[in-house]
């Protein structure tokens, strides 16, 4: 493949940035935890979708998304990391267009 083939998602199938600097956290003293630390709990990781396949319905290109990292399929494209997953894995979406949809939550 070269550097200028395009991509097409299939399916259900979505495309999410990896935002290398969303895995660290800061304690509340300040304290600066890595990515790679163990925790107790699954953590959830929000993203930007960047492609969608023609079966993904709830989902749209540039709106932030809820999945278990756990659970992801990395690609690297071009030198960027991205995730690899299906509509139905994600938890959920966060978007101005959602509107009367929304729970009351904002991010």
């Amino acid at each position: 493949m070269t550097e200028k083939t395009p991509i097409k998602m299939l399916h259900d199938r979505i495309l999410v940035e990896v935002d290398r600097e969303a895995g660290e956290r800061r304690s509340s003293g300040g304290i600066v935890i890595p990515a790679t630390a163990a925790m107790g709990a699954r953590r959830l990781t929000w993203s930007k979708v960047v492609a969608t396949g023609p079966q993904a319905r709830a989902v749209v290109v540039g709106d932030k998304v809820l999945f278990d990292g756990a659970e992801k399929a990395e690609v690297e494209v071009n030198g960027e990391l991205y995730v690899v997953m299906r509509e139905r894995d994600v938890h959920a979406v966060a978007a101005d267009r959602l509107g009367d949809e929304a729970t009351g939550l904002y991010l």
